[in-house]
Formats: structure tokens, C-alpha cells, sequence
């Protein structure tokens, strides 16, 4: 049985296909021990202004998520040599965020919540405010990441999907930091120990390896047309 749709919508195996891979990948990039994810569970585990930290952090995530897929969406169309570029510079990323991953998971280490300024910062809602911001928008790699890398995945999607890659990827931010913050009260003995985060690095691992392979095996100026 097929799944009705009118003329010129987008079929449903496209829709959920670049949700989930927006969604997946969304979550890849940001599941990682860092100091922005270190200060959401420091202010889960504290339970302290929880809401507000976990707002600042998912809303700035959406938005840096929209402007890479907007953003690429454009030079697709004006500029497809530009989109090779930064294509064959996200595979190279890729390819050493995987390694990276994967060399990591040979010597885990239990996460710090205090690393980063995380512990020092967040007493009231002001600092709270100001720390997650600064995390979050003074990281030169957020730019890289979320704008660049998550932009030019959703390129590969073609025309009609790269937006529901938008809408998956940023579902992944909103459900993580969400589940991070709230969680952390949940998990914090599980989170402290180094064999979680080994099997995370290796799951992280392999994920990047495979949209590397899919990045570099797609030809995006294919899918502008």
C-alpha cells in the first residue's frame, strides 16, 4: 500500500528518511564530552535553573541549525563549486572527528562536570544565562559543526528533503539538551564512569564514518538540479 500524497508534495519514505538522518546526525554531532554539555548536566545535576540553561542552549542550537541548512541551500543554487568545497572539507572532518572518536574510546575518561567553567559559573539565573550563552556562541567549532557541516549534509537531501533534515536535527537538539538536563539527576552515576563514555565514543565513531562515506559518495550539485 502506497502512502497518498498530492502533486508536487514530497513523498512520505523521503520525509522520515531526512528526519531521521537529520535527527541521527543532529545528535552525533552534539552527544560528545565538551564544556557546553558539561555545564547542562553540572545545572541538571545541581537542578538549577534548569529550564532557562537548557531554552538558551536548544534555542541557539535551532537557530544555528536553520541558518546552515538555509544558508547552503542558496550557494546550492548559485554556487554549486562552493558546496563541493565545503562538501569534501565536511568529509575531511568527518573522517577526523571519527578518528578522534575512535582513539578516545582506547583511553575513556570519566566526565569532569566541573571542566570548562562549568562548576565555577550558574549560582543564579544571570550567570546561568551568560555561561550558557558564551558556551554556546563563543565556540568557534559551533560554527563549523552545526552551520557548515549540518548545512552541507543537508544539501545532500535534495531540494524537497533538506528541510525536514532542519526539522530532524533540530528535534535532536531540543530532545537532547532536554533529556541531558532533566536527566542528569537520573544518571549521574552511569555519566561519571569512563566505560560510558568509551561505548559513546565508539557509537560516535562509526556514526561519523558513515555520513562521511554518504557525504562523499553523494553528488550534491546532482540534487540542486
Amino acid at each position: 500500500m502506497s502512502w497518498p500524497s498530492s502533486p508536487g508534495a514530497p513523498r512520505f519514505d523521503l520525509v522520515l528518511g531526512s528526519l531521521l538522518t537529520g535527527l541521527t546526525t543532529g545528535l552525533t554531532l552534539i552527544v560528545a564530552i565538551g564544556a557546553q554539555n558539561a555545564f547542562v548536566l553540572k545545572q541538571g545535576l545541581l537542578r538549577r535553573h534548569v529550564g532557562t540553561v537548557v531554552a538558551i542552549c536548544a534555542v541557539s542550537d535551532v537557530v544555528l541549525i536553520l541558518a546552515g541548512v538555509a544558508g547552503v541551500g542558496v550557494l546550492v543554487e548559485r554556487a554549486g563549486w562552493v558546496v563541493e568545497v565545503v562538501r569534501w572539507a565536511g568529509v575531511v572532518f568527518l573522517a577526523w572527528y571519527a578518528v578522534r572518536s575512535l582513539r578516545s574510546a582506547w583511553h575513556p575518561q570519566a566526565l569532569d562536570v566541573d571542566a570548562g567553567g562549568a562548576g565555577a559559573a550558574g549560582g543564579t539565573r544571570g550567570a546561568a544565562v551568560a555561561t550558557a550563552v558564551a558556551l554556546t556562541w563563543l565556540n568557534p567549532h559551533v560554527y563549523l559543526d552545526t552551520v557548515l557541516l549540518l548545512g552541507s549534509v543537508a544539501s545532500a537531501q535534495g531540494p524537497d528533503g533538506r528541510w525536514w533534515f532542519g526539522v530532524g536535527a533540530c528535534l535532536g537538539s531540543l530532545v537532547w539538551f532536554t533529556a541531558l538536563g532533566y536527566g542528569a539527576r537520573f544518571g549521574h552515576r552511569v555519566l561519571t564512569r569512563p566505560a560510558a563514555w568509551r561505548v559513546l565514543d565508539v557509537l560516535i565513531g562509526l556514526t561519523m564514518t558513515a555520513i562521511a562515506l554518504m557525504l562523499a559518495t553523494t553528488d550534491v550539485a546532482a540534487h540542486a538540479g
